[in-house]
């Protein structure tokens, strides 16, 4: 998701003020949970890449969130002077690993990670130290708490939309940063997932999607999505240690669901075969992310009749036919509701939950997009509601 939802950050829940607690360092302390073998297991094999398919690591996964608007924040108002501007700039608080364990202990099984690594960038496009030692260690934190991390480059800016123009440029930005990704983390085990970008796999200079139209700039559009996603892949199987062998997301087109199904859509040339795709629901984006009228769409605040479930069930169905039965593993990324405001609990519990079951019951890894104050209190390290969290966990039984 690129759009920034500002919301105000909670300070506490009021169990917390009922007990005097004022962030979760303090309640996790008091009510510390003892460590699963479980989870013991997961963060013994982090460095191991074992004998699985990716379809296989995939359905381990079980449900998972996003650390939203943190890490990939970005904006030319923000001081560069330090990695923290930029992780706080658009509501977070400075992630602690407490956060990162109370997404392990609600039950999410993996963590994506969006980042902006255009941040703190010096000459030939090189990645500050410091930023890079900030990502290593959250993500070694959700590692340890036995979590699977997709790690990405989500917007970073804005420099993918001069793909069409300035491509040699462009690719040799893309080759630079996934080359340093991939030396840092080239020791890490299975449990690490590199995505190839987020939803930047459209240019609409080159073929506006809403047109309806096909011809030479549909084709030119998705030959430089293929290529692109083929340059990741290529990169990282060259890149030593365990990267050979790494399990990899491919950003689909635009990572719509119809977009990506779409016969132009090629998955990656792999001699390892370890891929899988990358789509994203909020569908429909009237109920999802609209908070008032806009001119392409009137807002709705109420999802669940029956045309509603026909249309989920009718993308997960596309999903599952062009990509899942004929072997291909498919993480939903993001899915979710970013205008909750406008919307009944009772109707976003059931929209969540319908559309998490939905893909999971088709072995369709789902990860909720969530940003500080949405879903997840990063002051308690619990979700704001556990309901909620039942039914999204539920999707799994």
């Amino acid at each position: 998701m690129r759009k920034i939802t500002m919301m105000t950050v909670a300070i506490c829940t009021a169990l917390s003020m009922l007990v005097g607690f004022s962030n979760c360092d303090d309640v996790n302390a008091a009510n510390s949970l003892p460590e699963t073998k479980e989870l013991e297991v997961a963060a013994d094999s982090a460095g191991t890449m074992r004998n699985i398919t990716t379809m296989q690591l995939v359905r381990e996964m079980g449900v998972g969130i996003n650390l939203g608007n943190t890490l990939e924040s970005t904006g030319s108002w923000i001081n560069n002077s330090s990695v923290s501007n930029y992780e706080t700039a658009w509501g977070s608080p400075v992630i602690t690993k407490n956060m990162i364990q109370g997404y392990a202990k609600e039950g999410f099984g993996v963590l994506r990670i969006p980042v902006a690594w255009s941040n703190m960038m010096g000459d030939n496009y090189t990645i500050n130290t410091a930023y890079m030692a900030r990502v290593k260690e959250i993500t070694d934190w959700a590692l340890d708490s036995g979590m699977y991390v997709i790690l990405n480059i989500h917007w970073d800016g804005g420099w993918f939309e001069n793909f069409p123009t300035d491509k040699n440029n462009c690719m040799y930005k893309y080759e630079r940063i996934w080359t340093q990704i991939c030396a840092t983390f080239k020791n890490y085990g299975d449990h690490l997932m590199f995505e190839s970008f987020n939803e930047e796999g459209n240019w609409s200079n080159v073929w506006n999607i809403y047109s309806g139209t096909s011809g030479s700039g549909k084709n030119t559009a998705y030959s430089l999505l293929n290529e692109i996603n083929q340059k990741f892949v290529n990169v990282v199987r060259s890149s030593g240690g365990n990267n050979y062998k790494r399990h990899l997301l491919i950003a689909g087109y635009n990572t719509d669901i119809q977009l990506t199904c779409d016969s132009l859509f090629k998955m990656p040339t792999d001699s390892s075969n370890r891929l899988a795709v990358s789509i994203h629901y909020y569908t429909p984006s009237t109920f999802a992310i609209l908070e008032k009228d806009e001119s392409w769409g009137k807002m709705r605040t109420d999802w669940g009749s029956a045309a509603d479930y026909a249309e989920l069930n009718s993308n997960m169905d596309l999903l599952k036919t062009r990509f899942i039965d004929k072997g291909i593993p498919v993480i939903m990324g993001e899915f979710g509701i970013t205008a909750t405001n406008n919307k009944s609990s009772d109707t976003i519990r059931l929209y969540l939950s319908s559309v998490c079951k939905a893909a999971y019951s088709r072995q369709i890894a789902p990860v909720l997009w969530d940003i500080t104050g949405l879903f997840y209190n990063r002051s308690t390290c619990k979700m704001n509601d556990q309901l909620l969290l039942q039914q999204l966990m539920s999707a799994k039984n």
